[in-house]
């Protein structure tokens, strides 16, 4: 699920921790779940998969794994510490220049992960979706943050509506609402024109939050532009 009120905050107050800059967090399982939502209210949104293979790596940062100079890959959920330790690993591995998205269930946190998707964009990191990668809910936000978009036949994709704490989906909120119009202004940053921003969006709200609509290589690429690998 997603909490779009909290987007009203400020993206760098994510970023005040110098603690948690320096945070190295190892995740050894995937999260496996549809949606839940805390005793504090906080909101959490998933889609659940057959859980794929996870790179070992050689170094690690909260749900990224560092493959090699050049390559990271992301393996799990994200949440509010993800963009510090997204920091953390450029400036230990400055040289990455592609995110490998391997099992990418959702994120924790909304607002934490449209400002990871603004810093992969400012970096001009490509995002690539290997066979048997499966990128869903809120990982879908952080595919198309790549200054280039692979995904190659046998990734898959899954995308549904957000919900806040009161259970209020995206169709409950005018179109022109402030937590409608975070997501198409994020769309149209990641560098899609407004109206393919908005067809995107009503695309990934067209089903309910309980539900998922699962899309094909080559069904994301008729909704986003995707980069041909060169042979």
């Amino acid at each position: 699920m997603r909490k779009p009120a909290a987007l009203a905050l400020p993206f760098l107050a994510l970023l005040a921790s110098p603690a948690a800059a320096a945070e190295v967090v190892v995740v050894e399982e995937t999260v496996e779940v549809t949606e839940f939502v805390a005793a504090d209210g906080s909101a959490e949104r998933f889609v659940a998969a057959a859980p794929a293979a996870i790179p070992q790596g050689i170094a690690r940062f909260g749900p990224f794994r560092v493959i090699d100079a050049a390559h990271a890959a992301l393996v799990d959920v994200t949440d509010e510490r993800s963009p510090a330790q997204f920091q953390a690993m450029l400036r230990a591995w400055p040289g990455i220049a592609t995110l490998e998205m391997i099992e990418c269930p959702g994120t924790e946190d909304d607002r934490a992960n449209l400002a990871l998707g603004r810093m992969i964009r400012a970096r001009g990191i490509a995002t690539h979706v290997p066979p048997g990668g499966s990128v869903r809910s809120g990982g879908v936000e952080l595919f198309v943050a790549g200054r280039q978009r692979f995904a190659d036949p046998g990734s898959e994709f899954a995308v549904h509506s957000w919900a806040d704490e009161d259970g209020r989906e995206a169709r409950d909120y005018p179109a022109d609402a402030p937590e409608n119009r975070a997501y198409i202004d994020y769309y149209q940053a990641m560098g899609m024109p407004e109206g393919e921003a908005k067809a995107f969006y009503a695309m990934t709200n067209s089903v309910p939050n309980a539900d998922a609509k699962w899309l094909t290589a080559a069904d994301m690429g008729r909704w986003v532009r995707l980069d041909q690998r060169i042979p």
